[in-house]
């Protein structure tokens, strides 16, 4: 008997696709019961039907990922024995193949990470690759990577297996309904009301309805920055002793996987410039759609791929196929909670991999829901990280025939996206392009990563997992650093003024530290959740009575925003002003950085005058400036916020008198290398909403007895409580000056694997490569065992001698910075 439609429900979630199911199946068994699903068509009717299915890990670089991914592996393994329903899982394995060193060099890289988090990836022979893909060409295949667990399913009895599991746990589905506005009061969302008028009311609405999910939330204006794009497989006629187990095979070098299929081969293209679909919406009515092929466009893409097949060029084609799949900006998933309306939340934007990874996603986000923060680091697929520039049509057209390449292209430690750029640009743009800047992109901002002797240099001649051509360059900026002064353009640095009777009161409600100072003093502070996690980390300015300036990262401007607005008091009054466009920030650093402010100010800028930690308004020329006694390097030196109107002027004066003082620009690299050898942390890199500040050697930043407490102050008091960490942040400086490190290389104490690298640079100053990770044993973490020599680094394969420390190992009692 069908089920009669529901008026209200716990959660509607809009969408009866793999994400819509698997969100679906995870809510109900966290014991979420009144859950309904809403499907316009029929389940699977959008792109989940013509999914290839691939279950493989491919090269997953954050734990986040890995967990995401090994958590679908395994459910998809064992779902039919709870639900009765196949998936058509095959652990048939995965191969991944190097045709060039850089290749190589990465997978080795990345291997013993994997391996960590639960993923059995490992070098094998050329010929053994051969033997396991006795079809292919392999030939120009230097190495070769093998996964034995991993595999294929069937996309269809994947999400039908899902809904069943959903159905048994009491959750409804409703098919060919589609949702026409989300309903709103008050800025939380209410219910959803359907195109014939039905209305259902909820606590919680999820939007899982992959490329529609971008219109539908603009309705209610929420910015879900997507855009579907063309993709194509070809299934060749039945190949005779092509064996059904064969494995997938994954080729950057052609943009190509290869699998059987009944009986054929299927080459999956992901062609370096794709074809977007649809720019303006796509139609509520395409259900189990398809695109005409592009044979044009496409038959050299194809020549390409046959290329590794060749055997298989004379057997005909049983289908060429060509559908939409949607893609974000970044190429990772949106999901959370919309930072527009409370209690709607987003699991959309899976880049091609939705059955792949749908059950990480989908268990992620049932937590979220039902416990009110996620299992796991969500920093980099946290639906609030993107700003609207990201979503309007002409980004979406420039940036989205890039992504199908990218995703499954062959990657460096420092490449950036070629198309769409130049969104965020710096009013100093011109004057550090004419001074040498090669620009690299972050959350749509341009940024100057190094500079060359001049413009025409600029360039990356050949991007490596070595020393690249802009080296000896970058090792410049970070010796004027240290032994001159340099100056780094930081707009991109997002800024808040917070204002009102209770600006300080919210402020220190959300900071660990103790913000509530005199005016003219900063404060550097982590924000935590109820658990103790990260939220954020970044500094407090108090300027004046009841106004304050709250600078943080670029990464972190919509969750840094979305957390002040949500903790705002009913009673409270606060305003909040985004006032990043309207501030450019110039950063002064090194030893002469006080003799070079004392040519362009009538400030007196003495330690006595302007002691470290305080800010003032100062002249400069005809402009006044706000200057911020502070570092992020390791070096005295001020952050200078200058209106816009006046940073032309501004930057040209510190320039011209910046010669005397051997003035260098610098750029990302160097404020990487400069911040490693100080170990200052970075919320979203470093630090994430699974870590909290006392393993994390922040401690100093954490007043557990400040009055009123603060948001987590009992979970951090509770870990603190257990004395000596076992987890513990390190700094770690590699002994041989020769390997470098990026992050997620494995740390090694007394020969036994201790943790991973989050970040690595190269510390010129210290003699070798510096990078801080988390070290984790099942005794205290003391500071004696820190301080053996017993510590190794794995660097692609090889171990690599490595001293450990708890403080920075460069100048720990901070007199560069105080003087």
């Amino acid at each position: 008997m069908a089920n009669s439609f529901p008026t209200h429900a716990q959660t509607v979630i809009i969408g009866g696709g793999s994400i819509g199911c698997n969100t679906a199946y995870h809510l109900v068994k966290l014991g979420m019961k009144d859950v309904v699903v809403l499907e316009q068509g029929q389940l699977t009717s959008g792109t989940t039907w013509h999914a290839a299915g691939l279950i493989v890990a491919g090269l997953l670089k954050s734990e986040a990922e890995c967990e995401i991914y090994t958590h679908g592996r395994d459910l998809y393994a064992n779902l039919e024995k709870e639900t009765g329903v196949s998936t058509g899982f095959r652990d048939v394995g995965y191969l991944q193949i190097a045709s060039n060193e850089e290749r190589v060099h990465e997978m080795r890289r990345v291997a013993p990470f994997m391996r960590r988090h639960g993923i059995n990836m490992y070098e094998i022979s050329t010929r053994e690759a051969q033997d396991l893909f006795p079809i292919g060409d392999l030939s120009d295949v230097l190495s070769a990577f093998y996964i034995p667990e991993d595999g294929r399913a069937n996309p269809v009895d994947v999400t039908m297996s899902l809904a069943k599991g959903a159905r048994m746990g009491g959750a409804q589905f409703f098919e060919n309904v589609t949702v026409s506005e989300i309903l709103t009061k008050n800025g939380t969302t209410t219910g959803v009301r359907t195109v014939s008028g039905e209305t259902i009311t909820a606590e919680n609405v999820v939007i899982c309805g992959g490329m529609w999910s971008r219109q539908l939330g603009a309705k209610a204006g929420i910015n879900l920055p997507l855009q579907a794009a063309e993709h194509y497989y070809l299934i060749t006629e039945n190949i005779e002793g092509l064996s059904r187990d064969l494995p997938v095979l994954e080729d950057p070098s052609t943009y190509t996987y290869y699998r059987e299929e009944v009986g054929g081969l299927m080459l999956g293209l992901f062609e370096p410039v794709g074809a977007m679909w649809n720019l303006d919406s796509i139609p509520e009515d395409f259900s189990f759609g398809e695109i005409d092929p592009d044979w044009d466009r496409m038959m050299p893409h194809l020549e390409k791929a046959y290329s590794r097949v060749p055997s298989t060029i004379n057997h005909g084609v049983r289908k060429f196929f060509c559908g939409p799949e949607s893609f974000t900006p970044d190429l990772a998933p949106l999901v959370g909670e919309t930072p527009e309306l409370r209690n709607c939340y987003v699991a959309a934007g899976l880049n091609s991999l939705g059955i792949l990874n749908g059950a990480g996603v989908g268990n992620v986000l049932a937590h979220w829901i039902v416990d009110g923060l996620p299992p796991i680091d969500v920093t980099g697929i946290n639906v609030n990280r993107f700003t609207k520039c990201v979503s309007t049509p002409a980004f979406r057209r420039d940036r989205t025939p890039e992504l199908l390449g990218r995703l499954f292209g062959q990657h460096y430690h420092n490449d950036a996206p070629l198309t769409a750029r130049d969104v965020k640009r710096s009013v100093l743009h011109d004057r550090l392009l004419a001074a040498g800047a090669c620009f690299t992109e972050g959350h749509a901002w341009e940024m100057a990563d190094w500079f060359a002797p001049t413009p025409k240099q600029a360039k990356i001649e050949k991007y490596s997992w070595f020393r690249q051509n802009w080296w000896d360059w970058h090792t410049a900026e970070h010796k004027a650093a240290r032994e001159d002064v340099i100056l780094m353009d930081m707009s991109l640095m997002s800024k808040f003024i917070v204002q009102g009777r209770d600006a300080c009161a919210l402020l220190n409600r959300l900071s660990c530290n103790n913000v509530d100072v005199e005016p003219g003093r900063i404060v550097y502070t982590a924000w935590v959740n109820d658990e103790g996690g990260f939220e954020a980390d970044l500094t407090v300015t108090h300027l004046k009575q009841d106004e304050f300036l709250v600078v943080v990262g670029e990464n972190s401007h919509g969750h840094t925003e979305m957390r002040m607005r949500r903790h705002i008091c009913d009673d409270e009054f606060v305003t909040i002003y985004d006032a990043t466009s309207a501030t450019t920030q110039i950063n002064i650093h090194g030893p002469k950085a006080r003799d070079l402010m004392a040519k362009v100010t009538f400030t007196d800028m003495s330690n006595e005058a302007f002691p470290y930690l305080s800010a003032k308004e100062i002249d400069i020329g005809y402009a006044n400036v706000l200057a911020i006694r502070v570092t992020y390097v390791g070096e005295l030196g001020w952050e200078l916020h200058i209106p816009t109107i006046h940073a032309v002027q501004v930057y040209d004066q510190l320039v011209e008198a910046g010669r005397e003082f051997g003035l260098r620009h610098a750029g990302m690299q160097t404020l990487n290398s400069l911040r490693l050898e100080k170990a200052y942390r970075d919320f979203g890199i470093d630090v994430d909403n699974t870590d909290n500040p006392i393993e994390a050697g922040l401690g100093f930043a954490v007043k557990l007895d400040k009055e009123g407490g603060f948001i987590g102050r009992d979970a951090l008091a509770a870990i603190n409580d257990k004395g000596v960490p076992h987890n513990r942040m390190l700094q770690f400086l590699l002994l041989d000056p020769e390997p470098l490190l990026y992050g997620n290389e494995l740390i090694y104490l007394d020969g036994q694997e201790v943790g991973y690298l989050q970040i690595g640079g190269y510390g010129h100053t210290l003699g070798g490569a510096v990078g801080i990770g988390f070290a984790s044993i099942d005794e205290p973490l003391t500071a004696q065992m820190v301080d053996s020599d017993n510590w190794e680094i794995d660097v692609a394969g090889e171990r690599i001698k490595a001293r450990a420390s708890l403080r920075p190992i460069l100048d720990p009692q901070m007199e560069r910075i105080k003087c």
